[in-house]
C-alpha cells in the first residue's frame, strides 16, 4: 500500500487539475454563449438569401451564371478543412480530419488533384505529420473569425473557380445543430446547385419543420441581374456560417470535454481520499504496534 504522504501529494495534484479544468469549463461556456448568439444572429440572412438564390436560378433555364457551372475541364478540386486552435476539445479535431480523410480518398478515386487549404493550426499539424503538401494554411485566423475575416478567402475562391483552375471546391467542418448534436460534415461551396440552396439550414435551425410552399417573387430587374449580385455574398455568407457553426461546436465540445475531466478529477479525489485514509490507519496502526513491542521489551 502506498504510504499516505505520496497519497496526500497525489490528491493535491489532482485537485489543482480539477481547478483548472473547472476553470476551463466556465471559460468554454462563456465562449460557446456568445458563439452561438453570433451564429444565430446570422440565421434570418443566411436561410432568407439561399432562398431567393434558389428561386432565382430555378426562375428559367437559360439563368447561366459562372458559379452555377462546374469547371468540366479543370481537373483540379479544392478542400478547405476547418479544425480548432487549440486542444482539450474531445474528438473534435480527430472527427473532422476523418471525414476531411474520407472526402480526399472519394476524390483520388475520382482520379482528380485535390489542393488543401487547412485552417487551425491542429490540422495543420495533423497534415504536416502525414507530410501532407497544403496550398496555404490559414495560422492568424482568430478563435471567433468575423465576416471581415472570412471574406477575403471567399473571394480568393470565387475567383479561382471563375478563372477556371478548380472543378468545385469543397469544405469540411463541425456542423451545429443542436446542443447535444454536432456533426462532420463536408458541403460543395462552389458550383452552387439549387439543391444546396434549399437544403441549406442555418445553425441551430436543423431539427425545426421546414416550410414546404417558398414564396413567389415578381424581379425587378432580371434575375441574371440579381444573381450577378446575390451569387458571390451567398458564396461569402455560407462559408462565413460554416466557421460560425465550427466555433459554436468547438466551445461545444470543449464545454463537454472539461466538465467530464472535472467529473472524473473529482471522482479520483474521493477514491484518493479514500486510500489516503486507509494508509493513515495502516500507519497508526504500525505505530501502536512498535509502541507496544518497545514496552514489553522494557519489561
Amino acid at each position: 500500500m502506498a504510504k499516505a504522504r505520496a497519497i496526500a501529494k497525489r490528491r493535491k495534484a489532482v485537485s489543482n487539475i480539477k481547478k483548472i479544468t473547472h476553470t476551463m469549463q466556465l471559460i468554454a461556456t462563456a465562449r460557446y454563449q456568445k458563439a452561438y448568439k453570433s451564429a444565430v444572429a446570422t440565421q434570418p440572412y443566411t436561410k432568407k438569401i439561399t432562398e431567393l438564390v434558389g428561386d432565382l436560378s430555378s426562375a428559367g433555364e437559360e439563368i447561366t451564371h459562372p458559379l452555377l457551372s462546374a469547371n468540366e475541364g479543370a481537373g483540379r478540386t479544392a478542400h478547405l478543412v476547418i479544425t480548432s486552435n487549440r486542444g482539450l476539445c474531445g474528438g473534435y479535431n480527430a472527427s473532422i480530419l476523418r471525414a476531411a480523410m474520407a472526402h480526399e480518398q472519394r476524390v483520388v478515386s475520382g482520379e482528380s488533384p485535390c489542393d488543401l487549404y487547412a485552417v487551425g493550426i491542429k490540422g495543420i499539424s495533423y497534415y504536416a505529420f502525414l507530410k501532407r503538401e497544403i496550398t496555404h494554411a490559414f495560422r492568424d485566423m482568430s478563435d471567433m473569425p468575423t465576416f471581415p475575416e472570412i471574406e477575403p478567402i471567399a473571394a480568393d475562391f470565387m475567383a479561382r473557380f471563375t478563372n477556371g483552375e478548380y472543378e468545385s471546391i469543397h469544405v469540411t467542418y463541425m456542423r451545429f445543430h443542436s446542443i447535444s448534436r454536432q456533426t462532420p460534415e463536408t458541403i460543395q461551396l462552389l458550383p452552387i446547385s439549387q439543391k444546396d440552396s434549399q437544403d441549406d439550414t442555418p445553425a441551430g435551425d436543423a431539427d425545426q419543420p421546414q416550410a414546404t410552399q417558398s414564396a413567389q417573387y415578381d424581379f425587378s430587374p432580371e434575375p441574371e441581374v440579381l444573381l450577378a449580385a446575390l451569387l458571390p455574398a451567398t458564396v461569402k455568407v455560407r462559408l462565413f456560417q460554416c466557421f460560425t457553426d465550427a466555433t459554436v461546436s468547438e466551445q461545444m465540445a470543449r464545454m463537454v470535454a472539461m466538465k467530464a475531466a472535472t467529473d472524473a478529477a473529482r471522482d479520483m479525489i474521493k477514491m484518493l481520499g479514500r486510500s489516503y485514509n486507509r494508509a493513515r490507519q495502516s500507519q497508526i496502526t504500525m505505530e501502536l504496534l512498535d509502541i507496544m513491542g518497545g514496552a514489553e521489551a522494557v519489561n
